[in-house]
């Protein structure tokens, strides 16, 4: 088992380093092959890795050991475990799906052996970070994670600013360092949390930390939960810090479905629900964890229902469906969290890979309002996006209508009836959306003629290689029992109250009703035209929620501005004028005393022998000064 554990994680690695060798050379057909046969193979290794555990039991592994420093020891090990194996499996099938994909959509581009490299390199990073055994490890994949993220955000580097209404320009390398110093930002609480994890148990192994749970101070554990909370609102975008997220989807498409799908979003919660032993002993800590995820999930809804940005929409919705994760993760159905997490990487790789069908069809145009009637010549994008935008309603029996629908379930049985009322406005809201891009991108009037458009549908193979998310899309909910079973046998079960089981035949109606009703009226209001008023578009409500509630805007003005300023100063008044000029005259003073002392070196020896005297008596003096204080 050892083999397939360094076979599923390195193969990545492989696939990059190869890539790069090839990184400053014009397109090689070979490295796009390359690293997606390296990614089957990663896939193929962790399913059977899947299987074992499921029939055998978790693999540990130790590589090395890694930290060795006094009483500290911090081996390179890997552990594999129920929650891991299904990370690995949804993350190594997402990334080979990308990996196909992109051959397809990014053949043209100049970058493309760099691409890959980075592109691997990420997939590389997310398995170190969920397949460790130990919070630093955790930590380096953790890092490796927005390094890599950074680098394919800002892949295009050389496109210019672009100004988005009111908000504040951006570009490629403007949105890569947004993402990475908001992560820095979170990463310094998860820092103090690990730190805080080590001083009071003096290890970072999983087993340790969580046997020493019971016996940790109810306040130390708050603590330490509240600041790795804050490394995971990081990483998966929660509110403050989510303005990174909208603002990545200037990087390649591909890049977009691999992070918003399987990877660098979800790391938060996957540290949430690796963490489950620590956070069910502080549940007033997951209470809050739940209440954040409840207000970012319609926060990101609000915000999708105006968008004209065909990333942006897939990309709110995917910012709202983390909230749904943390919500249940942080009333404590773990494995509900998780199986709501598999569930959207699959639909969500597909409306993102389905997005960047419909760019290359209309040359990177994003705007929904010059689309329109796109199933006639895009049928199969068609259809692979109206699939993915149905598991995303929640609509029965596709995927999404399983695990969003036990969400609600779960909100419903701890009596957080508000949770619960939100999350199921949300679901509503969330059908809309998504049925509104449907409707205005592949139905309504063909208005992308007026504007010269000619669109066409991608390579076939591109197609085929969308078609396992496509097909788990649908059929994924109806293995939840077996999902439960598998998982469960680490994570906590997590079972319904009688009243509740009584009451779920009509939870599930109104919810489906509420999603069935976003549906309609999307169907209502934009099925056949496009459908605009100046009035509305020019109401407060609308520019409220079309400038993102103004944040940007206000982080702009609040933030980044005056600490531009507070550095200008700090470089012109402290650092030239005090920093430099310190330096600069310790430096002067040494020059002219080197100068003055260079009269000495007069080579006349009665010279020599007057500084010998002085020198001699100087010293008397000062033994006679000593030997009279001693």
């Amino acid at each position: 088992m050892e083999g397939l554990v360094y076979t599923a994680l390195f193969a990545p690695l492989a696939g990059s380093l190869f890539a790069a060798l090839f990184g400053m050379r014009p397109k090689t057909l070979l490295t796009g092959v390359v690293t997606s046969l390296l990614l089957l193979v990663s896939f193929i290794a962790s399913t059977a890795l899947l299987w074992h555990v499921m029939h055998v039991g978790p693999v540990h592994v130790k590589l090395m050991d890694w930290i060795v420093a006094g009483d500290m020891s911090i081996p390179f090990g890997f552990n594999v475990d129920q929650v891991t194996a299904v990370m690995m499996t949804v993350v190594t099938l997402v990334s080979t799906v990308v990996h196909i994909y992109s051959n397809g959509y990014m053949e043209h581009d100049k970058g493309f052996n760099r691409f890959f490299s980075y592109l691997s390199a990420f997939v590389f990073s997310m398995l170190v970070l969920v397949m460790s055994d130990n919070f630093l490890g955790l930590f380096i994949g953790w890092e490796g994670v927005g390094v890599c993220s950074w680098l394919l955000i800002g892949f295009w580097y050389h496109k210019p600013d672009v100004t988005r209404d009111e908000n504040p320009s951006i570009s490629p390398s403007w949105a890569a360092n947004e993402a990475f110093i908001m992560n820095r930002i979170a990463d310094l609480g998860m820092l103090i949390g690990i730190f805080l994890i080590y001083w009071n148990v003096g290890s970072l192994q999983y087993d340790a930390v969580f046997a020493a749970v019971p016996h940790l101070s109810h306040a130390l554990l708050v603590a330490i939960g509240v600041f790795l909370f804050i490394g995971a609102m990081g990483k998966s975008a929660q509110f403050p810090l989510h303005t990174w997220l909208a603002d990545a989807m200037e990087g390649p498409t591909p890049v977009s479905a691999l992070i918003h799908a399987a990877t660098m979003v979800t790391a938060g919660v996957y540290l949430v629900i690796r963490a489950h032993p620590l956070y069910s002993a502080v549940p007033g800590v997951g209470y809050f964890v739940a209440v954040v995820g409840t207000f970012v999930a319609i926060f990101a809804a609000s915000m999708a229902l105006v968008n004209r940005d065909l990333k942006r929409i897939i990309a709110y919705s995917t910012l709202s469906q983390l909230g749904y994760m943390f919500a249940a993760a942080g009333l404590g159905a773990y494995w509900v969290a998780l199986f709501h997490l598999a569930a959207h990487a699959f639909f969500k790789a597909l409306l993102f890979l389905g997005a960047g069908n419909v760019m290359h069809a209309m040359h990177d145009e994003l705007d929904i309002f010059k689309m329109g009637g796109l199933k006639k010549v895009m049928k199969w994008t068609y259809i692979y996006m109206g699939v993915a935008s149905l598991a995303l309603a929640g609509i029965w029996p596709f995927a999404g209508f399983y695990s969003k629908d036990t969400i609600l379930e779960v909100a419903f049985n701890e009596h957080t009836y508000g949770i619960w009322f939100v999350l199921w406005l949300t679901a509503g809201l969330t059908a809309f959306y998504s049925f509104r891009l449907v409707f205005l991108a592949f139905w309504s009037d063909e208005r992308y003629k007026c504007y010269g458009f000619h669109p066409h549908e991608v390579q076939r193979y591109v197609l085929w290689a969308m078609f396992p998310l496509g097909l788990l899309a649908v059929i994924f909910g109806w293995y939840k029992e077996e999902f439960v079973d598998f998982v469960t046998g680490l994570l906590p079960a997590y079972e319904v109250s009688e009243h509740t089981h009584h009451m779920l035949p009509i939870l599930v109606t109104v919810t489906l009703a509420i999603a069935i009703g976003g549906i309609v009226v999307a169907y209502v209001m934009y099925h056949k035209r496009l459908k605009r008023s100046e009035k509305v578009e020019a109401s407060l409500p609308y520019r409220i929620l079309y400038n993102q509630y103004y944040i940007p805007i206000l982080y702009e003005k609040v933030f980044a501005k005056p600490y531009a300023e507070l550095s200008d100063i700090a470089w012109k008044e402290i650092d030239l004028q005090v920093v430099d000029a310190t330096v600069d005259g310790i430096a002067k003073v040494v020059e002219e005393s080197g100068d003055a002392t260079r009269r000495m070196q007069s080579g006349n020896l009665s010279d020599y022998l007057k500084w010998m005297a002085g020198g001699a008596i100087a010293l008397a003096i000062l033994a006679v000064i000593v030997v009279a204080n001693g």
